[in-house]
């Protein structure tokens, strides 16, 4: 039973197609477009897929671009399925005073992250960290509550916030410094350690919530620009949307 899982974030949807919807899964196929390019799916690197038997996908992008992504799926003959975030599922108890407002994608790799931290025969406090268009710092308990989660802009809005709000810091990327003596290297690392220090102030809280030492798994298109920075311990996954996915369809599709 062929699975496509999809991703939409602000910016690019990434999809996978895996043997069978189970976190065993193996991958036969995957890819990735920028939004503006997503109307071309079905002629290109869909349209020599097997068919898939299901789908499941969590969308950030909003309903325009969910409906352009159905439309580019009506090559096949399935109804798609989307994540919105529930009070419980997958071993998750959700924290958040509105569940179903939480962002679908937040849910998504809290299930991914927790599902693969249990594989390893753990179960300790976690803290969640996708570094993309906006940053998430999510923790959870180790009895798997999602307790809240902090949200901050990622590198290119800070960037660009500083550059609309400020006369004349129109400055290249410059590198991540102890002590930045350009203007480059500190708007670089001014918005490197701001994220840093969300995770650090998370895992902090989560500690003293706990009483046990969190673990911390990273995600995101950014987040290798992260690793140096970063002084708690962690763990940088790729692809934490789509281990997320894949624990999700196997309690739904089995």
């Amino acid at each position: 039973m062929t699975f496509l899982a999809i991703d939409v974030g602000n910016t690019r949807l990434k999809w996978a197609l895996y043997d069978q919807p189970q976190p065993s899964g193996q991958l036969l196929a995957q890819g990735a477009e920028f939004l503006e390019n997503i109307d071309r799916l079905s002629e290109g690197a869909w349209a020599s897929l097997p068919t898939p038997h299901r789908m499941l996908g969590c969308v950030v992008a909003g309903d325009a671009i969910k409906r352009r992504v159905q439309e580019q799926m009506e090559i096949w003959d399935f109804a798609p399925n989307w994540v919105v975030p529930s009070a419980q599922e997958a071993g998750l108890t959700n924290g958040y005073d509105h569940p179903s407002r939480l962002g679908a994608d937040r849910w998504v790799a809290m299930v991914g992250a927790r599902q693969r931290m249990l594989a390893k025969g753990q179960a300790r406090p976690l803290v969640v960290v996708m570094v993309g268009t906006a940053v998430t710092v999510e923790a959870i308990d180790a009895g798997g509550r999602f307790l809240g989660g902090l949200i901050l802009p990622g590198h290119g809005i800070m960037l660009r916030a500083l550059e609309s709000g400020t006369a004349g810091l129109h400055v290249p990327t410059g590198d991540v410094r102890p002590f930045p003596t350009n203007t480059s290297d500190a708007l670089t690392s001014g918005g490197t350690y701001a994220i840093a220090g969300a995770c650090e102030r998370m895992v902090q809280h989560l500690r003293e919530h706990t009483g046990q030492e969190p673990l911390c798994i990273m995600t995101g298109g950014a987040g290798w620009k992260m690793a140096p920075s970063m002084s708690v311990q962690f763990e940088l996954v790729d692809n934490l949307i789509f281990d997320g996915l894949l624990a999700l369809a196997a309690q739904r599709f089995h």
